[in-house]
């Protein structure tokens, strides 16, 4: 089960960043909040030259699955 419906419509890198920052307003206000925001911002950051479709691809599933476990802890 993904944290918020519409997981298995990420196909780009700026769906994903949307996605990421809408599942960000369901944490808790205050640091943790500022936390993860901080952490997809340096993450899209890093990956922004990325231009392998298939490495895409895997760094979305993973960043996915990863949201997946942050939201559940």
């Amino acid at each position: 089960m993904s944290p918020l419906p519409g997981a298995e419509l990420v196909r780009s890198s700026v769906q994903l960043y949307r996605y990421l920052l809408r599942c960000c307003r369901r944490l808790p206000r205050g640091h943790v909040q500022q936390h993860y925001r901080h952490a997809i911002r340096q993450s899209f950051r890093v990956h922004a030259d990325e231009d392998d479709p298939e490495r895409i691809q895997q760094i979305i599933k993973r960043a996915i699955e990863d949201a997946d476990w942050v939201m559940n802890k």
